[in-house]
């Protein structure tokens, strides 16, 4: 049985992988591999706020990195035309629902997705695209909605709602998703920018 977050009396450790993503673990409890202590523990609520503080870029390492070495490179901006371009993944994603799953590691629970809402981040996998589109959300609390769901019993369904930049482009993704099993369904909506 789960305990709730005011009987939680657990020391945390904050946890930190190598693509400097963060997370948090019971202390005493063997640290997954791949991920490493980062100097921080305490209760729960403590480590998540650390990690609000420290982690403020959601994007993993490899790819700062990459999108560092891609700016240095890219040639001139061709001039702007008037229809903005909508990436082909971005205008299937954007028709109609498609089948999606949470991404959570170490385990796939409805807890764990819980922990990932408090914080504000999560991974949502569209899982019919080649290979699987993993879009990581920053969510946006208002649009979201949690009162259909249980978390303890791992009932009932959350609403998602979050932004993120996909190929260069800014995106709203919207998720429906079952506690029971992780699943659901979702799609993109592109954010039209404003022109002042």
């Amino acid at each position: 049985m789960y305990q709730t977050d005011q009987e939680d009396t657990t020391t945390y450790t904050v946890v930190i992988n190598d693509e400097e993503q963060y997370s948090i673990w019971p202390m005493g409890k063997e640290i997954p591999f791949g991920w490493q202590a980062a100097d921080k523990n305490g209760p729960k609520a403590d480590c998540l706020d650390y990690i609000k503080e420290v982690w403020t870029d959601m994007r993993p390492l490899s790819l700062r990195q990459y999108m560092e070495t891609t700016a240095q490179q890219a040639p001139e901006a061709p001039v702007e035309s008037e229809e903005p371009v909508v990436d082909d993944l971005i205008q299937r994603l954007s028709q109609g629902d498609y089948p999606v799953e949470i991404t959570l590691r170490p385990e796939k629970t409805a807890i764990a997705l819980k922990e990932r809402i408090d914080i504000g981040y999560v991974h949502i996998k569209f899982t019919d695209t080649r290979g699987g589109t993993d879009l990581g959300l920053q969510l946006d609390r208002e649009a979201s909605k949690l009162s259909d769901a249980d978390f303890d019993q791992q009932t009932g369904t959350v609403h998602l709602a979050g932004d993120l930049t996909l190929n260069y482009a800014k995106v709203r993704c919207l998720a429906d998703i079952a506690l029971d099993t992780l699943s659901g369904t979702g799609h993109l909506e592109v954010i039209e920018e404003d022109e002042n």
